[in-house]
């Protein structure tokens, strides 16, 4: 049994407009010692699931199950997670300066959440204990920092005393939700070499909530795509980076900035993230996919697993041949096959005359239109933005997983090129 297994979580808001459907059955699961990505848009519904396993969504409907050590943690009452929650699983969130107490010093609110699980510990003890976490995590002087207030810190500073509070209780998993969005570059690469250094001694599970596909490349194992509170898209890192099935992922990663992003154009995913309160029929990333199908519209597809590919746990939402994977050229042949052959071919004013359905007219509208752009930008559009880039990640500059070669199977090329 895995360290935490979440199967069927679906987590639900009541607001004056409508229910917010937040997660919509998303399951996964991590391992001791091993890192979970978790990456997509603002309002995909990434933070919302972990803090839900937190406990920290009060008033949210919430279904399915997450057992940690074989316990459920949405079935668990206030005490019990107020005893998991620092001791065994740790949070590290994206603004320290808003997590931490502007007037308390910064070693005091390590000692008190150090007594507040090990209420035997004297002051003493629990003072020494957050200088030396101080000190592991790379501050300075941790003693005399440990004197200061958070407004005292530098913002990667901030972060580091987090992570110091976050492991000194050695807990078994780590939550760290976008712990590095706020930093730049140099202190970036620092915090994630920190926490991979720190993961390898305690060897905690981590979980990396990001919207960086650099990031994720540097730090995961395994990899969740998230969109419209749903996966899209599971797999471990490198068959996700260099043979992706869904068109969010590849969407995700042709709009990354690469190594060579000043002699290509990004590509960005066209519109906008869907309002979970009115949730699109159908594939719910139907609106801006550039292979739509008649049956996108209607029917949602599950999580299936690919085929053609070197990873058994490598499943994906869509209505795609389950063996298009990659950014290369054979793919992209095979996803457009897909796509004519699973259009309506008719104008929306024989849709009207003929009595068929509007949806048909507007979606055979829409592939005219993409079939025309795609024709006359195939070329470029195959060979345009195929790497993942770390963006802020000052590990690797064409965003691939650490140590990876160029090119397989059609994948993600660092220079912007279809393998």
């Amino acid at each position: 049994m895995s360290l935490l297994e979440v199967t069927d979580l679906e987590v639900s808001f009541s607001t004056p407009d409508g229910l917010v459907r937040a997660v919509r059955g998303v399951s996964f699961e991590v391992d001791r010692g091993r890192t979970l990505g978790i990456v997509g848009e603002s309002g995909s519904g990434k933070s919302v699931s972990t803090q839900t396993l937190m406990g920290l969504t009060p008033g949210a409907r919430v279904s399915g199950s997450a057992l940690f050590e074989g316990a459920d943690l949405l079935t668990a009452g206030e005490r019990r997670m107020r005893q998991i929650r620092g001791a065994e699983i740790a949070m590290i969130f994206q603004d320290p300066l808003s997590s931490l107490h502007p007037l308390y010093r910064v070693g005091r609110q390590i000692e008190e959440m150090i007594r507040a699980h090990e209420p035997g510990t004297g002051r003493d003890a629990a003072r020494k204990r957050a200088v030396e976490m101080l000190g592991t995590v790379g501050i300075p002087q941790p003693a005399r920092r440990a004197e200061e207030y958070p407004h005292e810190f530098s913002g990667g500073m901030r972060q580091r005393a987090m992570i110091a509070m976050a492991l000194a209780l050695n807990p078994k998993l780590i939550i760290a939700d976008e712990p590095t969005t706020a930093l730049d570059a140099t202190v970036q690469a620092q915090i994630l070499d920190l926490m991979r250094r720190l993961q390898r001694e305690y060897d905690t599970a981590l979980i990396m909530i990001t919207h960086d596909l650099g990031v994720i490349a540097d730090m995961a194992d395994d990899v969740l795509v998230m969109y419209g509170g749903k996966a899209a898209e599971k797999a471990r890192r490198r068959p996700l980076y260099y043979r992706p099935h869904h068109p969010y992922t590849k969407g995700l990663l042709q709009s990354t900035p690469s190594a060579a992003a000043g002699a290509d154009r990004l590509r960005p995913i066209p519109g906008q993230p869907p309002s979970l309160i009115n949730i699109p029929s159908g594939c719910v990333f139907h609106p801006r996919c550039e292979y739509v199908m008649d049956r996108c519209v209607t029917d949602e597809p599950v999580l299936d697993p690919v085929t053609g590919g070197d990873d058994p746990t490598h499943v994906s939402a869509c209505w795609l041949p389950l063996e298009a994977l990659g950014l290369g050229e054979d793919a992209e042949r095979l996803r457009r096959r897909a796509v004519e052959e699973g259009r309506v071919r008719v104008r929306p004013a024989a849709a009207a005359r003929d009595g068929a359905p509007e949806s048909s007219g507007a979606v055979d509208a829409l592939a005219h239109d993409r079939d025309v752009d795609m024709e006359a930008g195939t070329d470029a559009g195959t060979d345009a933005g195929g790497g993942a880039d770390g963006g802020a990640s000052a590990h690797r500059r064409d965003g691939r997983p650490e140590g990876e070669g160029d090119g397989d199977g059609g994948g993600a090329r660092g220079d912007g090129g279809a393998g």
